[in-house]
């Protein structure tokens, strides 16, 4: 185990897997990320989760926030909103551990239901109660009045403040590859900040970040790997390196 490193806070979840109602025949407990774990000790700046769609790192990621006291849909600690409850019940499994240090600040994105968090936080800033308006907090200007990167940026500029845990599933859905690029500048920041980061991209830029472990999720379950041994750097490169190549393979018609 890696020594505590005192300036951060250092964050491990033990999943309960010998308490009644772990049930390795039904979703979400059959997945194989899920099935074999025992826990989990996250990184002190940044832990990655990559792997395919359907592999079960939303699951896995939207879990331990709502573990460490996060709506599930999104936001802070203090929104309770619910538009649909789709969340598992894998976080009555988890019991998280927390570090020396509180958090001062936390978010949970989550890019699926990022229009209802948006929404949320308009009802929100327009209630008598809300003084200074909430709205402020996010740059000023509602999330729907601006474009989706747009917004996606303004929360992680105007409203991480530092000192901080936050999860994010899919952070790169809305930003362009220079965005990422400038998200990630932003996210050295908050780490100077006192801030950890927990993750689920398909992104190799996102992924580039140099202190932080990778874990992958795959049908194995949960293996730590390197930025180069990551399916999505892989893939990445050989495509950008071979590209008429692969194109030709993946568009001929086989048929004919």
């Amino acid at each position: 185990m890696r020594a505590v490193d005192a300036r951060h806070y250092w964050l491990e979840a033990i999943f309960r897997n010998d308490d009644p109602g772990w049930d390795v025949g039904r979703y979400p407990f059959n997945l194989p990320v899920v099935r074999a774990l025992d826990s989990i000790v996250f990184h002190p700046k940044v832990t990655f989760f990559v792997g395919e769609n359907g592999s079960g790192k939303s699951t896995l990621i939207e879990a331990l926030a709502v573990a460490w006291g996060f709506n599930a849909e999104g936001g802070t600690k203090n929104f309770s909103f619910s538009n649909r409850a789709s969340h598992s019940d894998l976080h009555r499994f988890i019991r998280p551990s927390r570090g020396v240090r509180k958090a001062r600040d936390g978010f949970f994105l989550r890019a699926e239901s990022y229009f209802n968090l948006g929404t949320e936080i308009e009802e929100l800033d327009r209630e008598p109660s809300s003084s200074p308006p909430i709205i402020n907090s996010y740059g000023g200007k509602s999330l729907h009045e601006q474009s989706h990167g747009e917004s996606f940026f303004a929360l992680f500029e105007k409203r991480f403040g530092g000192s901080g845990l936050y999860i994010l599933d899919e952070p790169e859905a809305a930003l362009s590859p220079n965005r990422q690029l400038t998200f990630l500048n932003r996210m050295h920041e908050l780490i100077r900040k006192d801030s950890q980061f927990i993750i689920a991209t398909h992104s190799p830029i996102i992924l580039g970040y140099p202190d932080a472990d990778i874990w992958q999720v795959s049908k194995h379950g949960l293996e730590r790997v390197s930025y180069e041994d990551t399916e999505h750097v892989q893939v990445t490169r050989q495509f950008l390196n071979n590209r008429d190549v692969m194109l030709d393979m993946l568009l001929t018609d086989t048929d004919v």
